[in-house]
């Protein structure tokens, strides 16, 4: 199979002005699903305040130069890409930049940002924006549980197209199971993630990824409307400990290991990144603002009653692709769907595990399932710029039986 990317960390790192840049990454707040500061917010609300930001960044750049838009959602509002269009057209977005969305369950953003990346790497645009929306408060019960279906496909012989169904939570136990990843395990792997979460937002690392969002809020017991502007993620709790996760009763099955507490929460929010051509931004007098490189995206399918292994089979296909050595990678994010794959991809990866997720993950601070991979983007950038690492690594478990992996580098 052929490829536009250079191989090898020395040949990536170079300039080249056919490269696929990044010249910010922001995101909303994320906040839990029913009871945070966006459970009454909008997808497309939320994506206005990211979109609306992105420009405001850059007073200089004409909306015009915008190509395209592109934002992963998997249970978007009013199906499909209207809700998305008018968010972006409400903000100011000329109609001649165009838009569509993509649905790749968990990696919906992170498919965004690489059908993007690929569309200006090939020359079809110069300048795009991708990310992600989700509103788990709004859609999830109506939309993200299955009740109607071909009467055959519900009894194919073949088990792969049955478990496709299978409940998130199920697939986490029959990962701890298959590959030994104990209750002990996962619990404090859960509480180190709230750890670093906590730190990480104590010390303001997330206040410059992030853009307060102003919305409404429905008082539950009244009925009363009030405006409130959502400036924090508000789903870590910093008083976490081992013994309270301990204590806490299986989630999904009733000698299970995988409670609420170990896995990820559901979650409200919005992430979208501005892309480029590196010659594009030199055209256009903002090279100096370039804050790292896209690289490559590589995908492939697992069995979908262990989709939370995606990482582990992903990230070696995407390092052979690139060229990269596991050792090379500074910084690594990959999506903390459950703590019993996110603990069992880090043992089959050999990864250290103070490179994983330095300031927490999808257990602590949320996975709004198309937002989460702008979400993790942003945050992977700031902090290679704040840690001044070079290489870092997203990774994502896919419902369905999918890892998705994507290499980008800091400027």
């Amino acid at each position: 199979m052929s490829s536009l990317v250079q191989k090898g960390l020395k040949n990536i790192l170079q300039k080249n002005p056919r490269d696929v840049v990044f010249l910010s990454s922001l995101r909303t707040p994320i906040t839990r699903a029913k009871k945070g500061g966006l459970r009454d917010a909008y997808d497309h609300e939320m994506l206005a305040a990211v979109l609306k930001a992105t420009l405001a960044k850059f007073p200089n750049l004409d909306p015009a130069r915008i190509n395209d838009i592109c934002i992963g959602t998997v249970l978007s509002e009013l199906g499909g890409s209207k809700a998305g269009r008018m968010a972006a057209n409400h903000i100011g977005m000329p109609v001649t930049t165009s838009f569509h969305t993509v649905n790749r369950a968990c990696a919906s953003g992170l498919t965004a940002i690489t059908s993007i990346a690929n569309s200006i790497r090939v020359g079809d645009i110069d300048v795009g924006i991708a990310g992600g929306m989700e509103s788990m408060s709004r859609n999830y019960e109506t939309k993200a549980i299955p009740t109607k279906l071909w009467d055959e496909m519900r009894e194919s012989p073949r088990k792969e197209a049955r478990d496709c169904i299978m409940a998130m939570g199920i697939t986490s136990e029959n990962v701890a199971a298959r590959y030994g990843v104990t209750r002990q395990e996962q619990d404090e792997f859960a509480v180190e993630s709230q750890r670093r979460a906590f730190a990480a937002q104590e010390k303001g690392f997330f206040e410059k990824e992030i853009v307060p969002v102003r919305t409404r809020w429905v008082d539950p017991d009244t009925g009363d409307v009030k405006e409130i502007t959502v400036t924090k993620d508000d789903g870590i709790r910093g008083n976490t400990s081992y013994e309270k996760l301990a204590s806490m009763k299986p989630a999904f099955k009733e000698d299970g290991t995988s409670t609420a507490g170990n896995s990820s929460q559901i979650s409200d929010g919005a992430g979208a990144a501005l892309m480029m051509r590196r010659s594009t931004a030199a055209e256009l007098g903002l090279s100096s603002e370039i804050i790292g490189k896209f690289v490559s995206t590589q995908v492939i399918g697992c069995a979908p009653d262990e989709m939370g292994i995606g990482p582990a089979v992903a990230v070696p296909k995407l390092l052979e692709h690139t060229g990269i050595k596991k050792e090379e990678v500074g910084i690594w994010e990959i999506n903390e769907a459950f703590a019993s794959q996110a603990v069992y991809c880090i043992k089959a990866l050999g990864l250290e595990r103070a490179t994983v997720n330095p300031n927490g993950g999808g257990i602590a601070i949320g996975h709004p399932l198309g937002a989460t991979s702008g979400r993790m983007l942003t945050t992977l950038l700031h902090e290679m710029e704040r840690s001044t690492q070079t290489v870092g690594v997203i990774s994502k478990c896919i419902g369905t039986g999918m890892g998705m992996a994507s290499l980008v580098v800091r400027e």
